[in-house]
């Protein structure tokens, strides 16, 4: 919901709204809101986003006949931490939802990761807020996915357990400079693989190819990139990167985490699951992936990751 904030909190293209987004793949959004004289509206850092906290096109997308077996994973986020008390802010979301089309059935409200036969429409929330979650039925074991940390910008990720799931989680967003998108996307893309000392657990990662600082890492700059890189003057935005690694995996063209340009290695080798054992059918690349400028490259880096869905399957999991 990121549309306005020119340089410093635009993240998303004012052209493609959140159900233009919807049709076109996403089904992990990143909300984030401050309390404006009791109504939620859409923020990113200090900047208003000019949006109320719609939920109609959500609601419209779910029970459309073409569309109501999707699942849409929903982070909340508070913006305006230092001056709504946590508990108002919690209440105010609960509000929300409750006078929304759909109400509070639309949402999975566990403390857990749901199987997606569990959860076809409606929406899984990620809870980035929330106190003690006294405003809700069960607590904190009702407010939906609530993370148990989230340390800031953490360079090399961190973890968190959910239940009997372990979470692993890349949210690098304060680069230094542009300088730094060759190790963003190495490190992004290294959490997309199935980790190599989890052969149990079940794993889910979480990757936000986004970053941002001022005034050498504008969130445009690190997802498109600037210039004419192909012909040396410029420089490549993680978008196309990651497009260019998950084509080059997908196809077996690499096997190790290896970027076409060679700056960037990783020795892990391929059978690159979520879910524990090996894939027979291909490389698996698993995880939700939060992307500024989704649309740039036009529509590749989205249809990538969506293809990842019926790439490195096994029978008996995932619809087989």
């Amino acid at each position: 919901m990121a549309f306005y904030g020119w340089i410093i909190s635009q993240c998303q293209s004012a052209e493609t709204p959140l159900h233009v987004q919807l049709q076109n793949g996403i089904r992990v959004i990143d909300i984030r809101l401050a309390n404006i004289e009791g109504r939620l509206i859409a923020y990113h850092g200090k900047y208003p986003e000019k949006t109320p906290f719609l939920l109609s096109a959500i609601y419209a997308f779910l029970t459309s006949p073409v569309s109501c077996r999707e699942t849409i994973v929903m982070s909340l986020k508070q913006e305006d931490y230092a001056v709504t008390p946590l508990p108002v802010f919690s209440r105010l979301v609960r509000e929300e939802f409750t006078q929304s089309a759909g109400g509070l059935d639309i949402l999975f409200l566990e403390n857990r990761i749901p199987k997606l036969g569990e959860v076809r429409g409606k929406v899984v929330l990620l809870s980035r807020f929330g106190g003690d979650g006294a405003e809700w039925e069960n607590g904190l074991e009702g407010l939906g996915i609530h993370p148990t940390t989230w340390p800031d910008s953490k360079k090399d990720g961190f973890t968190w357990e959910c239940k009997d799931v372990h979470v692993r989680t890349h949210d690098w967003y304060a680069i230094p400079s542009f300088l730094y998108i060759p190790e963003k996307v190495s490190l992004a893309a290294k959490f997309l693989q199935r980790p190599s000392n989890n052969d149990i657990q079940p794993t889910l990662s979480i990757v936000y190819t986004s970053a941002a600082s001022f005034p050498f890492a504008a969130p445009k700059t690190i997802a498109q990139g600037f210039g004419w890189p192909k012909w040396g003057f410029g420089v490549e935005g993680v978008n196309s990167r990651m497009g260019k690694w998950i084509l080059d995996v997908l196809s077996g063209s690499i096997n190790t985490m290896e970027f076409a340009n060679r700056d960037m290695k990783v020795e892990e080798k391929d059978g690159l699951s979520l879910r524990d054992g090996d894939c027979v059918t291909g490389p698996c690349l698993r995880g939700w992936v939060l992307v500024d400028f989704y649309d740039q490259p036009e529509h590749s880096l989205v249809d990538l990751l969506v293809e990842c869905n019926f790439r490195g399957r096994r029978p008996g999991e995932e619809g087989w």
